[in-house]
């Protein structure tokens, strides 16, 4: 029986907890559960390492992939170490290093998305941020290997695009995915950061408004309570989905998966305008 989709907005707000839930599993818990023989590479070879976002290759079942993953942390040392999983622009620049990777050995890409956004501090301005990111966005969109993202938690602005301009994109049941956090835009709206919940209501950033928008592609189903509950659940989930679809985008020519990647993005917001129909057909 498919589970009705509640959206008074107690039952959104809801969501964004379970999303930020403490003991929610991260994206390399994720990762360390789906993937064999992982091997983590570092640096960007241009400034230096990022620990929040996480890059690498490994085996998932059986088939060679690399590994974009922006991480959390799972403990108070582990998120400060990993910056709350809020990207330098040396991170992004790390995941286009092997993103090109794995296009020169012909390797799938599997991107975990898992940020509030990408940090906006003083030196992470001054090093690039925003054309760190602009560069992903350009150079993702003619990637010639399939390419998958996968929204843990949260997915925030910027921080979460740069690495999500791929042609299949699922969400956790739990999980959001939008231009700002829902503080920010009550700040903006209401000028008044405690309207969050309100401005969450608005914002249609649960999966279900996403696959509603075809902005995603797959829900993933977690159990009542959140997928710290029952990771294993949501983990199969994912695992069958990551399969087919895998076999299904190998199988796909290189030109034709690019226009068909290219035709998706480009087709996002477009809407049309019944009643202006209407009137010009008469």
């Amino acid at each position: 029986m498919k589970k009705t989709i509640e959206r008074t907005e107690d039952a959104i707000w809801n969501i964004i907890k379970l999303a930020r839930h403490p003991k929610r599993p991260t994206a390399m818990t994720l990762v360390h559960q789906l993937i064999t023989d992982f091997i983590e590479l570092h640096g960007d070879r241009q400034f230096g390492d990022d620990p929040s976002m996480v890059t690498g290759i490994g085996f998932f079942e059986g088939v060679p992939v690399t590994i974009i993953a922006e991480e959390k942390g799972v403990n108070t040392e582990d998120k400060i170490r990993r910056n709350f999983g809020m990207p330098h622009p040396e991170g992004y620049r790390k995941a286009l290093r092997l993103m090109k990777q794995a296009e020169k050995f012909a390797r799938p890409i599997l991107f975990f998305i898992d940020t509030p956004g990408a940090f906006p501090g003083l030196g992470a301005e001054e090093r690039g941020q925003g054309q760190a990111i602009a560069l992903n966005l350009f150079e993702m969109i003619d990637l010639k290997v399939p390419l998958i993202a996968v929204v843990v938690s949260e997915g925030g602005s910027g921080g979460a695009l740069a690495i999500g301009v791929t042609d299949r994109i699922y969400m956790f049941e739990n999980s959001i995915y939008s231009i700002i956090s829902p503080e920010g835009f009550a700040s903006i709206l209401f000028k008044d950061s405690a309207q969050a919940k309100k401005a969450a209501s608005l914002m249609k950033l649960t999966a279900q408004d996403l696959l509603e928008f075809g902005i995603i592609d797959t829900i993933l189903p977690e159990v009542d309570g959140g997928m710290q509950e029952n990771m294993t659940f949501s983990l199969d989930a994912l695992r069958q989905a990551l399969k087919k679809d895998l076999k299904v985008l190998s199988h796909f020519d290189i030109d034709k998966l690019l226009i068909q990647r290219y035709k998706k993005y480009r087709s996002l917001g477009v809407y049309e305008d019944k009643a202006l129909i209407e009137k010009e057909s008469k």
